[in-house]
């Protein structure tokens, strides 16, 4: 296949998580529950937050928002893996292979400007409580949230089409469970440098200037922090901002790691790992990080579960 003619290729092979034909029972089992898991725990956040106008405020905004692009950010990802565990047929057509890897920047980059909206909207409640509904009014966050998925648009514009337009005569077996960058890098035999190039020029941008955000507003949240004189309150505010500073922790954790490394340093096995990660263990982790420790949800959750219960008699958990 010659340069430019990257269009004949009719599809990939994936090679999947593992070749252990012993242990994809077992991962077959593994992913679709955790899969499931997410998909009823980011979808219930999602509804509770829709139907409650006890939680129409920016922070549930916020919260509604991650919990879609998680939804999303999974099932471009996991079910094409389960069916490859089902199956054996681990390929994808060249058109899928667009597709997914177009939605998967577009979530991944959307993600890292919505966690740095989070934190602004946690040092302004925070820092000038007085004054939150004046900076956080309606106009301001929806502009917030459009610009995080307007930069991952614009990535996935950018890189997606960058990458398609190599031509693929190395190979055409990706290995990884997924349509993604790097791996697809090394099946080009066309120049490459330009998109590493880009890549890296885009990563740096996205993590530099959504971590720069994350970590100014943490820093005057902190400082509001200490100057609060007892330490019920220093510990209440701070819990306020636990679940955010988790989530961030593990999400920019693994994939600076990988994105952000030298590719000499892409080693086989590693990427499906972290991948796995914060593909599929994190978007199951957070409708738990957000709802397990916020009082509004679990009374918002108790309630709706007690409306329910006039029409279909079920036991009522009680919350801590």
């Amino acid at each position: 296949m010659g340069a430019g003619d990257a269009s004949e290729l009719s599809e990939f092979f994936l090679v999947g998580f593992t070749n252990e034909l012993q242990l994809q029972p077992i991962l077959l089992a593994l992913f679709f529950l955790i899969y499931a898991v997410t998909v009823v725990g980011n979808l219930g956040l999602l509804v509770l937050i829709v139907v409650s106008s006890r939680l129409h405020t920016p922070m549930y905004f916020f919260f509604s928002n991650l919990s879609f692009i998680d939804l999303c950010y999974s099932s471009i990802t996991v079910p094409k893996m389960l069916m490859g565990f089902f199956s054996g047929c681990q390929t994808i057509s060249f058109s899928g292979c667009v597709v997914q890897t177009s939605c998967f920047v577009i979530f991944a980059v959307t993600e890292f400007f919505l966690l740095a909206s989070m934190a602004y909207d946690h040092y302004v409640a925070i820092c000038s409580p007085l004054l939150y509904h004046i900076i956080i009014f309606p106009r301001f966050y929806l502009q917030l949230v459009a610009a995080s998925y307007a930069v991952g648009l614009m990535n996935t514009v950018l890189l997606t089409s960058t990458t398609f337009h190599l031509a693929f005569c190395k190979s055409h077996v990706i290995t990884h469970y997924f349509c993604d960058i790097p791996p697809l890098l090394k099946l080009s035999c066309s120049g490459t440098q330009v998109l590493r190039l880009l890549l890296f020029v885009c990563g740096g941008f996205n993590v530099s200037v959504s971590l720069t955000v994350v970590l100014v507003s943490y820093t005057w949240v902190f400082m509001a922090i200490i100057r609060i004189p007892s330490a019920q309150g220093k510990h209440k505010t701070f819990s306020t901002c636990a679940s955010h500073l988790t989530d961030v922790s593990l999400y920019y954790g693994t994939t600076v790691f990988i994105y952000l490394c030298p590719t000499s340093e892409y080693l086989l096995g590693r990427e499906r790992l972290f991948s796995v990660f914060y593909t599929v263990v994190i978007p199951m982790l957070n409708p738990m990080i957000y709802s397990l420790r916020n009082k509004d949800v679990k009374e918002t959750f108790g309630n709706v579960l007690r409306k329910t219960s006039q029409f279909f008699p079920l036991p009522i958990p009680r919350f801590p």
